[in-house]
């Protein structure tokens, strides 16, 4: 069975996507051949404790790859998937990443596993402060402070040794264990816990589709895999052409 005809027949279906998706808009992956971690120390950025006694460490490392983000334009995946949603086909996307594109895209429906930078929150008071206002003092070689207690601001991304976003993998779960078609989008899916949440649309005994370049752990279960994610935009695209043949 092809593709489009596996997303136009099923009722439930539901996109969990990778840090490839966002490649194609320029944005490198984490731990991939030429990604960040060849040219940062993502463990040390990343690390709560580690933000805890320096943040400094933090901003000035993410300053281009995270508080850049809002030159990046969504890609042709981040397009497709809104695309889906607008047309009915899909419930919505759980993601990994944490770049804000889908919603940039169009996607009403998307759960950030990892968290997102679109807030930052005093730790001290929990007032919190949007990308927008935060992202330009980190771009002018600032650190972002509370305004009502003077704190410096942690994103609301989920760093190492820290608890995803509350409800996020519970309903991520939910969401996949009702799915009666996985959809998995440039997703090496290795990463845990998140990766663990298209196994449940197996279990429940729905169907599963892969498109990632590399081989994954879950290709053996799927009914549908292909490796090129341009060539998927593609033929979605043309599926959802009512003039196409």
């Amino acid at each position: 069975m092809d593709l489009v005809h596996m997303l136009k027949e099923a009722r439930r279906t539901v996109i969990f996507t990778g840090a490839g998706v966002s490649t194609l808009c320029g944005i490198p992956d984490f731990r991939g051949a030429e990604g960040l971690y060849k040219t940062l120390d993502g463990d040390r950025i990343f690390a709560l404790d580690g933000f805890r006694a320096d943040p400094t460490y933090y901003y000035e490392h993410a300053r281009d790859f995270i508080y850049g983000l809002g030159d990046v334009a969504p890609g042709p995946v981040h397009r497709v998937c809104a695309a889906l949603e607008e047309h009915g086909l899909v419930r919505g996307v759980v993601t990994q990443n944490i770049d804000m594109l889908h919603q940039r895209a169009g996607s009403r429906r998307v759960i950030e596993l990892h968290g997102s930078p679109a807030q930052h929150v005093c730790p001290g008071c929990g007032v919190q402060e949007s990308f927008a206002v935060v992202a330009p003092v980190v771009r002018a070689g600032g650190i972002p402070r509370c305004p009502d207690c003077a704190a410096v601001l942690k994103p609301a991304i989920t760093f190492f040794g820290e608890m995803l976003p509350a409800g996020a993998l519970e309903t991520a779960s939910a969401w996949a264990a009702e799915a009666d078609l996985m959809l998995v989008l440039g997703s090496s899916l290795v990463v845990q816990p998140a990766a663990s949440v298209p196994l449940l649309t197996v279990r429940a005994g729905g169907r599963l589709a892969v498109v990632n370049r590399d081989a994954t752990p879950l290709d053996h279960l799927a009914d549908w895999r292909g490796d090129d994610l341009g060539a998927f935009c593609d033929l979605v695209d043309r599926g959802l052409d009512p003039g196409s043949s």
